[in-house]
Formats: C-alpha cells, structure tokens, sequence
C-alpha cells in the first residue's frame, strides 16, 4: 500500500492539490484528504507534480535487428526516467513486424521487462517495403494497435488508396510519414538561405504539404482513416484543421524538437540535430506551437529513434536521421508550459489521456481501479542534460547541454516503482 500526500494531482477535471493511494498495484482512491491507512509506505512530495504514466505513441526500437543501437530493455530504463509507463512501437525493425508472430513477441518482451507497456504498430505493407499490404486481420487480432511503414512513406497513391480501404474494414488506421519521396530525395535539410549557406541539399517544406493534402483526399474517398507522424509545417498544420473541420478521419501528433527546436539547431553541421523531416524554419516552429494550442495536433510523441554514434560521426549529408527523445519527453513539453504556450493541463493531457485514447488502450488518465501506472515530477526542479550520461543506450540527444526544468523524480508501473 502507498500513500501520495500533499501532491498536486493531475486529475480528468484538472490539476489540484490532493492524496492518491495505491493498493493491489491499483489506484484504490484520491481526493483531497485520504487519512493515514494502516500499513501504507507514505510518499510526501511539496511542489510536485503527480500524473498518469506518459504515454509515447511512437518509439523505434533497435531490437530486433539494431540492438547496436537500442535493446528492448535499455529503452525501457530510458522510458522509466522519463516518466513513461507506454510505449508505441514502430515497425520498421529487422525484420519488419508483419507477422503475428513478431506483434506477439513485441507485446511480450514488455510484459517480460515489466516496468513499460509495449504496443505494437505494424507494418502497413510487407518488410515496410511499400510493395504488398500486410495481413491487416491476422496482426490486428495479434495485438496490432495500428498500421505504418515507420519512418518510410507509403509513396504510391494506389498503395496507400487500398491500405486505407483495407484498414478500415478493420476499424484501424494508417500512420503515414508525410514526406513526398521524390522532393526529399538526397536532401538533409530544410530548402532555404540555411541550407544554401551549409552547401547542404535541401528538402522543401512542401514536401510534407503535398503528402499530407494527397493523403487527405484518399482518406475521404475511402472513408478511411489517416494519422500523420511528426508534423512540422505551418500549411501541414492548416490542411489537417480543414480537415477536421469537415469531419475527416484525420488526425496527427508532433515531436518536441518540431516545437522546441528550428533550423538554426544544425549549427556547424550538428549531426545530432538532423532529422527526418528536418528542422524547420522559426515560422513553421510557431505554427506548430499553435497548433498543439488549439487542438489540431492530436499529441506530443517523443519519436524516439536511436542511433549509435557511429551514425552520425560522419559529413552531415551522410548522417542517420534521428534522436534520443524518451528522457526529455516530458522536461522540453514543459518548457511551453513555462513559456505561456501551453497550460499544464493542456500539455500533460497531449502527453497521457490523448494518445491513450487514441492508442486505445487503457492508460493516460486518474482513475480509480486503473492500474497504478504513475510519474511523479516537479516542474521547477531542473536539470541539464548530457548526451552520454542519459539512461539507456541511445545518446543522440539534440538537447546535449540543455537546461531543463521538470525533473522526474519517480516512476511507478502497476503500483511497483521502476525509477527513482
């Protein structure tokens, strides 16, 4: 049994002061006062921050086939650190997970690991290859919460016309990286003075535009359903609120360095700070910022893609794309919270009860019989972060050196601590 007093509770009807126990690895009870039950181990925490576990909807894992860079378990410390008790897992690893078999064995290597809750995306098209849809049926009744090629588009308009007609037999949804392949072919950053300076080859922010306004129109001629990865644009931002408007099956979720973060980040040729897409111009940033304001976005994830340092210890054109995000998931969302972009509630809900809902899963949300899967952080508590001393494996941080205030300072997975 464990009592948290003189906690502030991230509560459905918002964030206010109270006690929460835990009993039988569940929430027995919260509320203002919940006296002193007998036998309770009692957690006192001024100031701090008491919310469900977070909940990240897409994390690639480097097992199996990239264990070099991330193991199922490495990235579960790095999660517990960070305050998340879910996982989304992508399903581009090697192989690809487009076999039942590989859905179950994902799901269970979390419950295995035990402190982290593993959910399966599957492949949309076989080997994420874009060639031949995946069995939809047979990985759905696996365990399969979602289908995507991963970080790879499903390029073809006809191949994504028959995914989304055949997800939605299923009452499932295609997860699509908005990037049309041919203007980012070769390119490492995004087309502007920027990349011009660098000598770099650029990617137009269009790119994602013209994927997204495609995607969209086959989603209301199928009647399907399409969420977009990472968005990072304003007029991505803008198709996917008209889209909303009208009533499409249309949502989206971001990552913090598309907020966080703009093209300046790349600095001397920053390996760490290149992604796909890439970093964005300031005006995209803010746009992004506003649309996690008003809704349009539908989470914040951390899109967590390791890679060994070997990876990017090359020109910047020839890096891997991709950063560590699990342990700053939490700390660079707060950072809006400090700036006035975002309320707590309002960025806690992005980070716990959205995705949860839209995973489909039991998790995200204070309430009583739920399982006690629990992060308790101060907001004002800082800390810096230092990219070979983050827990975990994978240290490609784009944040190294950052100030950051929101410490975690414990993590609970069905009542049994697993950080702090």
């Amino acid at each position: 049994m464990l009592l948290f007093r003189k906690v502030m509770l991230a509560t459905p009807d918002g964030i206010v002061p109270g006690e929460l126990l835990v009993q039988d690895n569940k929430i027995a009870d919260f509320g203002a006062s919940l006296g002193r039950p007998d036998g309770a181990e009692i957690i006192e925490a001024h100031g701090a921050v008491l919310c469900p576990g977070l909940v990240d909807m897409r994390v690639s894992l480097g097992e199996p086939g990239y264990e070099y860079r991330e193991t199922i378990e490495s990235a579960a410390q790095a999660a517990a650190a960070g305050g998340i008790t879910s996982i989304a897992v992508l399903p581009d690893s090697k192989p690809a997970i487009d076999d039942p078999a590989l859905v179950r064995f994902i799901k269970a290597r979390g419950e295995e690991i035990g402190s982290v809750t593993l959910i399966p995306y599957a492949a949309a098209t076989r080997g994420c290859k874009g060639e031949e849809l995946a069995e939809y049926g047979l990985l759905k009744a696996a365990g399969a919460v979602a289908f995507s090629d991963g970080r790879k588009v499903i390029a073809s308009s006809r191949m994504m016309r028959r995914a989304l007609s055949y997800a939605s037999g299923f009452g499932a949804r295609i997860v699509q990286h908005p990037e049309d392949p041919d203007l980012a072919a070769g390119g490492a950053a995004t087309e502007g003075a920027r990349a011009t300076m660098m000598g770099l080859p650029g990617i137009p922010a269009a790119a994602e535009a013209i994927m997204v306004a495609r995607d969209i129109r086959l989603a209301e001629l199928t009647n399907g359903a399409v969420h977009f990865a990472h968005v990072t644009t304003a007029e991505a931002c803008a198709l996917i609120r008209q889209a909303k408007d009208k009533g499409l099956k249309v949502t989206c979720d971001t990552a913090p360095p598309y907020f966080d973060l703009n093209e300046t980040a790349i600095g001397d040729f920053r390996t760490y700070a290149k992604f796909s897409p890439p970093l964005r111009a300031e005006s995209d940033r803010l746009a992004v910022l506003a649309a996690l304001a008003d809704g349009t976005i539908d989470a914040i994830a951390s899109d967590h893609q390791p890679r060994d340092a070997d990876d990017k210890r090359l020109p910047f054109a020839e890096a891997s794309s991709g950063g560590a995000g699990l342990a700053t998931l939490l700390a660079v969302t707060l950072a809006q919270v400090q700036a006035g972009t975002l309320t707590l509630a309002q960025a806690l809900a992005l980070l716990t009860e959205k995705p949860a809902k839209w995973l489909g899963v039991e998790a995200g949300i204070l309430r009583k019989g739920a399982a006690a899967d629990l992060c308790l952080f101060h907001p004002d508590r800082s800390w810096r972060v230092e990219a070979g001393k983050l827990p975990g494996k994978a240290q490609n941080t784009p944040f190294d050196g950052r100030a950051l205030e929101g410490r975690v300072l414990g993590t609970w997975k069905a009542g049994r601590r697993v950080f702090g």
